[in-house]
């Protein structure tokens, strides 16, 4: 690890729609996850896709030490929570090593990603789905 760190744990903050992940990091023997009071990260997210997800921005830094990480995450679905958590590991890779920025970012890892689904008009169906007009 490197010496930068100075504090017991690193902490971050990572959004995606409307999911927010607080992700604490502290130097460990091994890479581990704990996802909402002590759930695996095999426990919590059931594909095989949202925890590459998840691991994405570590495999991107490439560590030379190891971290355990502890997520409290709410809101959103559970692909959004995914994104989120890596948002939040990203930020606190940058905090570590402010060398990883480059490469997180082409990544596009420490991107927000803002979208979210566009609430419902008066006298819409939905938000942009207007009734069937009819002439008479």
């Amino acid at each position: 690890m490197p010496e930068t760190i100075k504090h017991k744990y690193i902490e971050a903050v990572g959004r995606r729609k409307t999911s927010i992940a607080r992700v604490r990091a502290t130097e460990a023997a091994k890479n581990s996850f704990s996802i909402n009071d002590g759930k695996s990260i095999d426990d919590y997210f059931k594909t095989e896709a949202q925890r590459i997800i998840v691991g994405e921005s570590l495999a991107t830094a490439k560590l030379p030490g190891h971290l355990a990480i502890t997520v409290i995450v709410s809101g959103g679905g559970v692909n959004s929570q995914a994104e989120a958590i890596r948002h939040g590991i990203a930020r606190i890779l940058i905090e570590m090593n402010p060398e990883l920025r480059k490469d997180l970012k082409k990544e596009g890892f420490l991107k927000r990603d803002p979208r979210a689904k566009e609430r419902r008009k008066f006298g819409l169906k939905k938000a942009r789905k207007a009734p069937q007009w009819s002439k008479r």
